[in-house]
């Protein structure tokens, strides 16, 4: 054993050519998966714990291996630990450095455990815990929605289908739009938290172990419900990676179709919100600029988001079980996808904090395009005994003469309209003012103000 200790691949024994420098780089992923030393210590010490109470390992030999793992810990959160490519990843690293530290009976650490395993149990638990830091992150996006929502209850503009003018909707309504649709992401990730919550711990390489071991044991230890059910399963699986990486692609949807809105409404064309200048940048060569870069930033990061789900289905669709080299990207894939996310989500809530609404424009604009056709149509129905259909076909002959006369809807006089419906009397005017338009829309789900201030106290106690 000494030989093999400290300056040596743990399997040199068997290999006895050296490794070529292209693999040595290529093979080596300490670069990435340095970032779970915490996991790895902690699945470590659950592991020698539960060595130790099935009387497989000494109680002085457990104790000197937690102590040595402590004080690797120590010294990785200080910056005094030696990362090193020739052990190849985390746990190789952390395992010559116990070596250094307590000497042969390091050599205890390993058993009935592979590396197999050993890195999906801590990518497990990493994948946890950036899941709860990314909802803590979707839940700040929410309530800042909320609170521009809030102050815009009343606040009228158009809504859009197919980019033209549709119907009369609050602005409030429209920002709670986005609340759902991050709401889902947040259930989205929760559940995700079940699928995450069986320990693979104690699996070993492919086919389980002949020494008895408490599974469950290490599974409470490390905050697990369950334990895996399916030794080579458990080594193959890397569902619960496409699972997060799916959950991060659609809130990254989400951020990108936000983003595209705001970009729009800034636009000089629309104009229906202004950026303060503390998330705009200007030009180098057109001094008049304040370009909305950080908003095209997040929409742009999606793309690459997207690739990385699908980096990893590519990576799975052709393997047999179980392990193989080809699952070493799924950490930088991971990692890579977790951070442009919470950067985005950061971003986001920044820019949110920073818009403030062009309430006078947005109510210019919703005043065009015939925008109440649909309450006309609707009011023909309740009070004139008009199938929907007729009375679709009634108001576009409406539309036709005011779109012909260059006037709006509400410009029209009870004359010209009684021309094409005889049977309308001034009170169909009501029905031409947005604002009643708006609060007409009472339905469940629906843009009426009251619906509005309901569903905003709904998120608010929810968040």
């Amino acid at each position: 054993m000494a030989k093999n200790k400290n300056n040596q691949a743990i399997w040199n024994t068997r290999i006895k050519k050296k490794t070529s420098s292209i693999f040595q780089r290529v093979g080596s992923s300490i670069n990435i998966d340095r970032r779970l030393y915490k996991e790895d210590i902690a699945g470590s010490v659950a592991h020698v714990e539960m060595l130790f109470k099935q009387k497989i390992i000494s109680f002085k030999i457990k104790n000197k291996i937690v102590y040595g793992l402590e004080k690797i810990k120590k010294e990785i959160e200080k910056n005094k630990f030696d990362f090193s490519t020739k052990y190849e990843d985390i746990h190789m690293n952390i395992e010559k450095k116990l070596f250094l530290i307590i000497g042969d009976d390091a050599g205890y650490i390993h058993t009935a455990r592979s590396r197999n395993d050993q890195v999906i149990t801590d990518f497990k638990i990493w994948i946890k815990s950036a899941t709860k830091e990314i909802n803590n992150s979707i839940d700040k996006i929410i309530k800042s929605t909320l609170k521009i929502a809030e102050k815009n209850i009343e606040t009228i503009m158009p809504g859009f289908t197919h980019l033209k003018n549709a119907q009369p909707i609050s602005l409030g309504h429209y920002l709670m739009a986005y609340v759902e649709m991050f709401f889902r992401d947040k259930k989205r990730f929760i559940n995700n938290l079940e699928s995450l919550n069986e320990s693979p711990l104690g699996v070993a390489a492919i086919s389980g172990t002949s020494f008895n071991i408490d599974r469950n044991y290490t599974a409470k230890k490390l905050g697990f419900k369950n334990v895996t059910n399916n030794s080579i399963d458990t080594v193959s699986d890397r569902d619960f990676v496409l699972d997060f990486l799916y959950s991060v692609s659609v809130c990254s949807m989400h951020i990108s179709r936000i983003a595209e809105e705001l970009i729009i409404w800034n636009s000089d064309a629309y104009s229906l919100i202004h950026l303060s200048d503390k998330v705009v940048t200007g030009s180098s060569i057109m001094p008049q600029k304040k370009n909305p870069d950080l908003l095209e930033y997040i929409r742009g990061k999606t793309g690459s988001t997207f690739g990385n789900l699908f980096s990893m289905l590519t990576i799975l669709k052709g393997l047999p079980l179980s392990y193989y080299k080809d699952m070493q990207d799924d950490k930088e894939i991971v990692f890579s996808s977790n951070d442009k996310l919470l950067d985005c989500l950061k971003i986001l809530d920044d820019i949110l904090k920073n818009i403030y609404p062009n309430k006078k424009k947005m109510y210019e604009l919703a005043n065009t395009g015939f925008i109440t056709a649909t309450d006309l149509a609707d009011y023909l129905v309740k009070n004139h005994s008009m199938s929907f259909r007729r009375a679709y076909e009634k108001t576009a002959e409406i539309v036709n003469l005011a779109d012909k006369k260059k006037k709006k809807l509400s410009e029209l006089s009870i004359e010209e309209l009684k021309k094409i419906e005889p049977n309308l009397t001034k009170d169909v005017l009501k029905v031409f003012d947005l604002k009643n338009s708006v609060n007409s829309k009472k339905s469940y789900g629906g843009t009426s103000f009251e619906n509005i201030k309901r569903m905003i106290m709904k998120y608010k106690k929810i968040i």
